[in-house]
């Protein structure tokens, strides 16, 4: 077997994972497989949007997807019922992730313009960060089909009936037809389709004052939009310390509940001040193999997701593991994918 393989000792029939306990008995894991679905499907997901921002997304097949993330069309099958299905499940994604830039600093109870700043500046900051899953979002869902344009326009509609609000704030309120709310997220929307597309855009987020000035001028009037021009790009956004994209989507390697394991076992004692020995993460991983914890370790260090801060054999010391940043981004990513799992 090749050291980036690590396929589980067993299965059975109820799915679990299977690894051999110290008094020689299997020990089953029932939720190792779907754990480790739960990195493929991330992995899958993250192709899916590089490979339709790559080629549009009506250019898109599994075979693709496949091998852009490392895994077989079995597993592909396992988790969507088709091209379609992955992408609707990779639009659904994309919204939850920029969801949850837009409701960072979001304040239901702000003023209406203060309320809309907030929300777009997080979209912003989110393209910036995850061009590939906003291309998808925006470009790619034109051309996905019935259900990706339907899903889209849901999402187009609860944007709209925020802006909508402005007629509140409106001294015209009467002359406004809700019609504006619909024109205005649809210019907002235009100049960001052509930014996306655009191979050198710069930091979407330093639109957040032009397209303020656009969303509030026909609501709160010249003065409004004049202020909004003038405001700076926010602080916040453009110091922002989120990952770019989805770590597992560029991992080169194929992650099995073992491996996961691992990476757990290092970060948990690692957080409690404790740099493990090669002992010490298989203890705490519940891996009894110690020759295959030796392959598993040394493959995490050459992908650069451990390093060694001990003398190891070469000086005659024990190897004592830490994550790297790359492998912090990577078991945190693991994490918020397998919370319900």
């Amino acid at each position: 077997m090749s050291t980036d393989e690590w396929a589980p000792s067993g299965g059975s029939a109820s799915g679990g994972l299977m690894t051999v306990a110290p008094n020689g008995l299997e020990r089953e894991h029932p939720n190792g497989h779907k754990r480790v679905l739960d990195i493929q499907r991330a992995r899958i997901l993250a192709a899916m949007a590089e490979v339709c921002g790559e080629r549009g997304a009506g250019n898109v097949t599994v075979a693709h997807v496949v091998e852009r993330a490392g895994v077989s069309r079995r597993t592909f099958y396992e988790l969507f019922a088709d091209r379609e299905d992955c992408f609707l499940a990779a639009f659904d994604d994309g919204i939850a992730r920029a969801s949850r830039y837009v409701l960072d600093s979001y304040d239901p109870k702000a003023p209406w313009a203060e309320r809309i700043r907030t929300s777009l500046t997080g979209l912003l900051s989110f393209l910036d960060m995850e061009r590939g899953v906003g291309q998808l979002l925006i470009v790619g869902s034109l051309g996905a089909g019935h259900k990706a344009l339907e899903c889209r326009q849901r999402g187009i509609a609860q944007i709209i009936s925020l802006i909508d609000e402005g007629r509140n704030e409106s001294k015209a309120a009467d002359e406004l037809p809700p019609l504006t709310a619909e024109g205005v997220v649809g210019g907002v929307l235009s100049v960001l389709h052509s930014r996306l597309l655009d191979d050198k855009p710069g930091r979407l987020v330093e639109l957040s004052s032009p397209l303020m000035g656009m969303v509030v001028l026909p609501y709160l009037g010249r003065a409004a939009a004049r202020k909004e021009l003038g405001r700076p790009v926010p602080k916040t956004a453009a110091g922002s310390r989120r990952t770019e994209g989805n770590p597992l989507g560029h991992l080169e390697m194929r992650l099995t509940y073992r491996t996961v394991r691992v990476l757990a076992a290092i970060a948990e004692l690692g957080g409690r001040g404790s740099y493990p020995s090669n002992r010490a993460v298989a203890d705490t991983a519940e891996v009894t193999d110690q020759g295959q914890m030796s392959k598993l370790l040394a493959r995490l260090r050459q992908l650069g997701l451990i390093e060694n801060t001990g003398g190891g054999a070469t000086r005659g010391e024990p190897n004592a593991w830490t994550l790297t940043d790359k492998g912090w981004g990577v078991q945190g990513a693991i994490a918020e994918q397998t919370a319900g799992g």
